[in-house]
């Protein structure tokens, strides 16, 4: 279904002084730093262990030297480094019609480096079918997948040495250096170069959704945000199945006309859009779980079983799967799926949805993510779905903290008298029973009174050991936002980790 295109695109296509210096220059693409490694293991660092194996690595240990990262990997960790063999090098040189690393530009050769090195320790048995838990040093995440016992990254490079333990991480060889130009086009420029995909990319550009799939990054405060998009796409050969041949009968199969195709209550519009998800979901991302589109006034299903199955029907036990040979292939801001059927849009049962209060892009751009403790003063202008009033706004994060589980380490916490409000994604219609995850049990807990879109629905005794952070039943007639509001009447410390929306039928 268009693999071998996909293929033949890819291969077109951090002393003491210098320390922070060198971290910035690493990581400067990426929104998180690695974390401190403490050397206690007797193996080599990461740079040591490259340098002294030229007899294999010595190309790629020219390319440390020359990008002034030896202090880095020789200091801190974690890291996973991906890392070509000689021969894997040379063979880059040919293809970029180069002889040598000295023929590239500086920032070429920097932009190699990092695109080899992870900050995160992985090894083998953390590698599934979909791509690296963490992105690399380029803010870019790598794609995995298996051929019989073998693991390839990015479709094209083949793990050929694995799990070699250094004092600050991983290090697994590849036989093919991984190319940063493979994959500098969109989600939209890809899949439209693809001749294979010839319907549906033609549906991207007549609706609009080109423009905003072909958006890369975008200004967020100080900083560079990444979008990140992901595309159910559907060849030509479904289509042609169902004996649609051109975008026009792909219009007449939606009911719709030519006209104001851009509109989104157009049902072409609709359609093409429900193959649009909002955030990059590789297939190891997946869960049982439903999943917004660009709108977020929709959701598409994702059930896993015995395979990936999209909107599965739970009388008929149809669904739309993924083509996985022709999945996986990632774009600078998002990646692409390809799906076996039409994947008509339907409105899927409600599920169980948990928002967490960290899952914000504040938080996922801010240094601290994950890693670090941060408070804010203003409560009505630094975040634009949180609102608050208190001595200050705490991300808390504290692994193995040894009071109620909270989701990914983090949550959100005030202390003494205040109030939070907090505005949701877009959530299906329906019946819902409201809920949350927020520490009890303590006397430096606080009491506080629950509303839901302005309305009380709860009060609730945070001090009380095993309280049920129950808000009451919700209908709702939309898809579309709503606003869940804290506001303490007994002193005391909060720690809201998630809000959860369970279906009642």
């Amino acid at each position: 279904m268009g693999t071998n295109y996909f293929y033949k695109t890819f291969r077109m296509y951090k002393s003491v002084v210098l320390f922070s210096v060198l971290t910035c220059f690493l990581f400067s693409y990426c929104t998180q730093q690695p974390q401190e490694w403490a050397l206690k293991s007797n193996e080599q660092v990461a740079g040591d262990y490259i340098a002294n194996h030229p007899e294999q690595y010595s190309e790629f240990n020219k390319l440390v030297e020359m990008t002034g990262l030896g202090s880095l990997l020789n200091v801190r960790g974690p890291f996973t480094i991906l890392l070509p063999t000689d021969a894997a090098m040379f063979d880059y040189y040919k293809l970029k019609n180069v002889n040598s690393l000295t023929d590239f530009s500086e920032s070429d050769r920097s932009n190699l480096v990092r695109y080899h090195i992870v900050a995160a320790e992985i090894s083998i048995g953390d590698v599934g079918l979909g791509a690296l838990r963490e992105p690399n040093a380029m803010g870019d995440f790598l794609a995995t997948e298996f051929h019989g016992s073998d693991i390839y990254i990015n479709k094209l490079s083949k793990i050929t040495d694995q799990n070699i333990r250094t004092a600050n991480g991983y290090i697994h060889e590849i036989d093919r250096v991984i190319d940063p130009l493979t994959i500098t086009n969109d989600v939209y420029s890809l899949v439209s170069s693809n001749p294979s995909y010839s319907i549906f990319s033609e549906g991207l550009r007549l609706t609009g959704l080109r423009d905003t799939l072909q958006t890369i990054d975008f200004p967020y405060g100080t900083k560079i945000a990444r979008n990140r998009y992901t595309l159910l796409a559907v060849p030509d050969t479904i289509y042609n199945r169902y004996g649609i041949n051109d975008v026009n009968g792909l219009i007449a199969w939606c009911g719709a006309t030519s006209d104001n195709l851009t509109s989104k209550e157009n049902s072409f519009y609709r359609y093409i859009e429900y193959h649009c998800l909002n955030n990059s979901y590789y297939l190891s991302d997946f869960k049982s779980s439903i999943y917004p589109i660009l709108s977020r006034d929709n959701n598409v299903s994702v059930t896993i079983a015995e395979d990936y199955k999209i909107n599965l029907d739970l009388k008929t036990k149809k669904y739309t799967g993924f083509i996985i040979e022709s999945s996986n292939i990632p774009a600078k801001n998002g990646v692409i799926h390809t799906i076996n059927d039409l994947l008509p849009v339907i409105d899927p049962e409600p599920t169980v949805l948990i928002f967490e209060t960290t899952d914000y892009l504040e938080f996922k751009e801010g240094d601290f993510y994950g890693k670090y403790y941060k408070k804010w003063h203003d409560g009505e202008n630094t975040f634009a779905k949180i609102k608050f009033q208190g001595d200050y706004l705490l991300y808390y994060y504290k692994p193995n903290h040894g009071r109620t589980e909270i989701l990914n380490n983090d949550n959100l916490s005030m202390v003494g008298f205040w109030w939070i409000e907090i505005t949701t994604p877009k959530i299906m219609k329906g019946h819902y029973a409201v809920s949350a995850n927020i520490w009890t049990g303590g006397d430096d807990l606080p009491m506080f009174a629950t509303y839901v879109d302005g309305v009380k629905v709860a009060d609730i005794n945070a001090r009380i050991g095993g309280t049920k952070m129950d808000f009451g039943e919700v209908t709702w007639t939309k898809t579309e936002e709503h606003k869940i509001k804290l506001v303490c009447t007994g002193w005391g410390s909060l720690f809201w980790d998630s809000t959860i929306f369970t279906p009642v039928k």
